[in-house]
């Protein structure tokens, strides 16, 4: 339990440092990258003090030359971090409008432009993937959708949702599935203890969307849950019986 208050601690602390820096940014009207430099910064103090290794595999696929919607699992909060520090082009994460009530988060979250969804209002929700799909061409940036919206209790895929296919069939941006193997066993959904290990992030090869229509969403659903799915497998091959 003294690793949990100890990552607790920094949680808040690198909250109040990073949360402050970026609202101050946003203020002071500075370029675009220096919120990405902080969601990376706020990423690694929260994963140096667990202690948590993060391994990428796939890199290569993340392109700092195109428009990307990144779609994987969700398991643990760690997911969040471990993704976070391995982006290094513009990037955002689209995630429930709740998280816009933590103070200072939720006020840095809106200004380095990340994205909340809100899914009691079907038009605010459809907006909200309008705004994201401008900032995915105007910026080349990658938009992070964890697309079972929510962590899995059990680290078993869950149904995905549609809203990542439906952005990327209506910008016509490709999709780079990702899977995160190894964060549920630091931080399982649920629980507070938090313990050391390595989390692996696996950016597979991307999925062409362009020239798609509504009709072949659930197709590409499929396709690129399946997907994840084999990269977890490959990973959990990997690490073989007992992890």
């Amino acid at each position: 339990m003294i690793r949990s208050a100890w990552v607790v601690l920094n949680g808040v602390l690198a909250t109040i440092v990073i949360g402050i820096t970026v609202m101050a940014a946003a203020l002071l009207r500075l370029r675009s990258g220096i919120y990405d430099w902080c969601g990376r910064a706020w990423s690694r103090w929260i994963l140096w003090s667990a202690p948590v290794r993060v391994r990428e595999v796939g890199r290569e696929h993340i392109r700092r030359d195109a428009p990307q919607i990144l779609v994987g699992n969700h398991a643990s909060w760690f997911d969040v971090f471990a993704v976070a520090q391995a982006m290094d082009k513009p990037f955002h994460f689209v995630a429930k409008k709740e998280l816009e009530k933590v103070p200072i988060f939720g006020t840095a979250w809106k200004a380095a432009g990340h994205i909340s969804i809100d899914r009691s209002d079907r038009e605010r929700a459809i907006a909200s993937l309008d705004r994201a799909a401008a900032q995915l061409r105007e910026e080349n940036a990658a938009v992070v959708i964890f697309a079972e919206g929510t962590r899995s209790p059990t680290g078993e895929l869950l149904p995905f949702k549609k809203g990542a296919f439906v952005l990327a069939i209506q910008s016509g941006v490709e999709i780079v599935p990702f899977a995160v193997s190894g964060s549920r066993d630091v931080l399982p959904k649920g629980r507070w203890r938090v313990r050391p290990g390595t989390i692996t992030v696996r950016f597979g090869e991307p999925v062409p969307t362009a020239g798609l229509t509504e009709e072949d969403r659930d197709r590409l659903t499929r396709d690129v849950r399946r997907r994840v799915r084999s990269m977890l497998d490959e990973d959990t091959e990997r690490m073989g019986p007992g992890g």
